[in-house]
C-alpha cells in the first residue's frame, strides 16, 4: 500500500521552493546568421517570454519549441526557462496524453541543455526533483526518479538540499511497491546510506527531524523488516563479521523496535557493541539475557561490569538487585541477600522487594540449615523468614513462614520456651525469638 497524503504532503511542502524561477537576461546570445532566421528569432523569444510571465504556458510552448528546433544554441536561458514553460503547460492541461508529454518535455529540455552546455552539476537535483514530482505515481516512470536522485548523489556525493533525501527514499518505496525493484537487502542499504547522510546533515546544524521522521514511516509501510528478516538475512553476516559495528546496531534497533530481543542473534549484535564501547545498559542487558538462559555465572559478569559504568544510585541499585538474584541461583545465599540490602539502600524503593526476596532465600533453605539433632532450631529459620517478610509487609509471606514454626509440644519436648531466643546457625545467621505456629 502507497503512502498515505500525510507522508506525501510532507514532502512536497519541503521541496516546493526547488522550483527554478524565470530568467530575464543572459550573456552569450548566439542570433542566427541569416537576417530573416535572426529576426524571427528575436519574435519569437520576445513572444514566449511574454507568455511565460503572464503564466500563458499553453501559448508559451509554441514559439520556444520554435526557438529550440531552429536556435537551439541562442540561449541557455531557453532551457532554464523551458522548464518551467513546459511544467505550467502541464499544469494547465487537461488532457492526459498532453499532461504526460509536457512533463517529459521538461526532462527532455534537462537532456538537452546538458548537450550543449556540460553542466550537469548544476541542475541535476532539480532534474531528479522534477521525474520525482511527475513520475512518483507512474508504475513505469518512477524508477527514472531513483535513477536521477542516484546520479545526483553520484556528482555530489549527497542530496542537496537534505529534503531531498525524503523524496528519494519515498520514490524508493513506490519503486519497490509497485515493481518489488530492490531485494529487502538493499532497501536497508538504500535507507542506511540516507540516514547516514541526514546524520551528516543534522550534525552540520540542519533540522532533519522531518525527513527522519518520513524515512522511518516508509521504511515500516514497507514491512520487510521483522524478526524472522533479522534473524535470517542480517543474523548470518553478524556470524561471519562478529566485529562487523554497523550491522551490529542496525541489528540491535531493529531487534529493539521489533520485540526480537529473545533471539541468539540480539545477543550477538549486543556482544559487539558492548565489546567495542561498553556502556551501562549495554552491559546490564548482557546480563539480563544470560540470566535469562541461565548462564548465570556469565551474567554475574556483565553485571560487575555494568556496575564499573553505572552513574548514579539507582543504576548502582538496579545491577546489585540483578546481583542478588545471580547469587541466589547459584546457591550463594548469603552473598544474595547482601546485595539485596545493598540495592536496597542504594534504593529504599526495593526496601520491601529486597527484605521479601530475603525471606524467599531463608523459606528455600531448609536442607542447608538442617542439623537434623533439633527440630525447635531447625525450624528456628521460618522465624528467620517471617521477620525479614514481616519488614517487607508481605502478609502472604508472614503467613506461610509461620505455618512453619516449631509447635508449642515441639518447644515444652525440647525444654524451650515462647519468648526464648535461639541462633538459627547455617548462612542465616540470626538470633530470634521462639514463637509457635499454633
Amino acid at each position: 500500500m502507497l503512502t498515505n497524503m500525510k507522508i506525501k504532503s510532507a514532502i512536497m511542502g519541503c521541496l516546493s521552493f526547488l522550483m527554478v524561477g524565470l530568467v530575464q537576461a543572459q550573456d552569450n546570445w548566439n542570433w542566427p546568421s541569416d537576417q530573416a532566421m535572426e529576426a524571427k528569432a528575436r519574435e519569437y523569444n520576445a513572444a514566449y517570454n511574454d507568455y511565460m510571465k503572464a503564466e500563458e504556458f499553453l501559448k508559451a510552448k509554441g514559439p520556444l519549441h520554435w526557438l529550440l528546433t531552429n536556435a537551439p544554441d541562442l540561449n541557455e536561458a531557453l532551457y532554464i526557462n523551458g522548464v518551467k514553460v513546459y511544467e505550467g503547460a502541464a499544469e494547465l492541461a487537461t488532457d492526459e496524453a498532453e499532461i504526460a508529454s509536457f512533463q517529459d518535455s521538461v526532462l527532455t529540455i534537462y537532456d538537452l541543455r546538458n548537450e550543449l552546455y556540460d553542466n550537469e552539476p548544476q541542475w541535476i537535483a532539480n532534474k531528479a526533483y522534477y521525474a520525482y514530482k511527475f513520475y512518483k505515481g507512474n508504475k513505469d516512470k518512477v524508477d527514472i526518479a531513483t535513477k536521477l536522485f542516484e546520479r545526483t548523489i553520484e556528482i555530489h556525493g549527497k542530496l542537496e538540499p537534505s529534503s531531498l533525501n525524503a523524496a528519494y527514499f519515498d520514490a524508493v518505496y513506490r519503486n519497490f511497491a509497485f515493481n518489488k525493484a530492490y531485494t529487502p537487502d538493499e532497501v536497508i542499504g538504500k535507507y542506511e546510506f540516507i540516514m547516514t547522510k541526514l546524520d551528516e546533515d543534522e550534525a552540520a546544524g540542519q533540522n532533519v527531524a522531518t525527513s527522519k521522521g518520513t524515512l522511518e514511516q516508509l521504511l515500516a509501510a514497507m514491512d520487510i523488516i521483522n524478526c524472522e528478516f533479522i534473524e535470517n538475512n542480517m543474523g548470518p553476516k553478524l556470524t561471519a563479521d562478529p566485529t562487523n559495528l554497523k550491522l551490529a546496531k542496525q541489528i540491535f534497533q531493529y531487534s529493539i523496535k521489533e520485540k526480537c530481543t529473545s533471539s541468539d542473534i540480539f545477543l550477538k549484535a549486543l556482544e559487539t557493541i558492548d565489546n567495542d564501547s561498553p556502556t551501562f545498559s549495554t552491559s546490564q542487558v548482557r546480563g539480563m539475557r544470560y540470566m535469562q538462559n541461565s548462564e548465570y555465572a556469565k551474567a554475574g559478569e556483565l553485571f560487575e561490569k555494568a556496575l564499573t559504568l553505572a552513574e548514579t544510585d539507582e543504576q548502582k541499585a538496579e545491577i546489585h538487585w540483578d546481583m542478588a538474584k545471580v547469587h541466589a541461583n547459584l546457591g550463594r545465599k548469603s552473598q544474595a541477600r547482601s546485595s539485596a540490602l545493598k540495592a536496597a539502600e542504594l534504593n529504599e524503593e526495593r526496601e520491601s522487594d529486597a527484605h521479601s526476596f530475603i525471606g524467599g532465600l531463608i523459606m528455600s533453605s531448609s536442607n542447608d540449615c538442617k542439623g537434623g539433632q533439633s527440630r525447635v532450631k531447625d525450624y528456628s529459620i521460618y522465624i528467620a523468614a517471617y521477620n525479614a517478610y514481616a519488614r517487607a509487609g508481605d502478609s502472604q509471606g508472614m503467613a506461610n513462614a509461620k505455618s512453619r514454626f516449631p509447635s508449642k509440644e515441639e518447644l515444652f519436648t525440647e525444654g524451650f520456651q515462647v519468648g526464648d531466643t535461639i541462633s538459627t546457625g547455617c548462612w542465616v545467621g540470626q538470633t530470634v525469638t521462639l514463637a509457635t505456629r499454633d
